[in-house]
């Protein structure tokens, strides 16, 4: 598959290990709450038939979002990719299955600037594809011109399912599920050399 990287107005974002660096250790929280390794950790949360017990596992999961977001750095060649679609006029955006508090001090300590950040308090996470398709009709674009780019299988998922070009960074690792999204480059420097070479 290929990309027109010229009909592309706006490109969206996931968070962790995309544009910041994340600690999280996802077996670390599903021993603390009891989720199987199998079961999606927001999902098992929501559907928890105590509510008390829903409450203190979604504390425990933001808990561990809050110390990762203290620790976060930025991931090589974000800010200057971010700058080069704001010189281009270019719609920017984050979807993140992160809290809002946590993604918000990513933000604010990094000092990235983007034109809207969603988190799952917003509307249902990744895979679903409300999140991008909320960016796309609030920017008055097609979803064909908007970009989604992440590093994981719901990343790629979430613009599939809204039938949006998508572009898989592969930290030099490429995952068997690779081949499901638009374009996939080893890191984040290569798509802004691909964006600067094709626009």
């Amino acid at each position: 598959m290929s990309l027109d990287y010229r009909s592309i107005k706006a490109v969206v974002f996931d968070l962790d290990n995309t544009l910041v660096s994340s600690s999280l250790n996802f077996a670390s929280i599903r021993a603390d709450i009891g989720c199987p390794s199998e079961d999606d950790l927001l999902t098992f949360a929501d559907n928890l038939d105590c509510s008390l017990q829903r409450t203190n596992v979604h504390q425990t999961i933001v808990s561990h979002e809050m110390s990762d977001a203290h620790s976060a750095e930025l991931m090589e060649g974000c800010q200057e990719f971010l700058a080069h679609l704001k010189s281009a006029n270019l719609y920017t955006g984050i979807v993140t299955r992160n809290c809002i508090k946590a993604a918000t001090l990513k933000l604010d300590r990094l000092k990235l600037d983007v034109n809207e950040l969603i988190c799952r308090e917003h509307f249902p996470p990744k895979p679903a594809p409300d999140s991008l398709l909320a960016l796309a009709k609030q920017w008055s674009l097609q979803v064909s011109e908007v970009l989604y780019v992440g590093d994981y299988l719901y990343d790629i998922q979430a613009a599939n399912n809204a039938n949006m070009p998508s572009c898989l960074i592969t930290h030099d690792n490429q995952p068997d599920y690779a081949h499901l999204a638009t374009i996939s480059v080893p890191q984040l420097t290569d798509l802004h050399r691909l964006f600067a070479s094709n626009q």
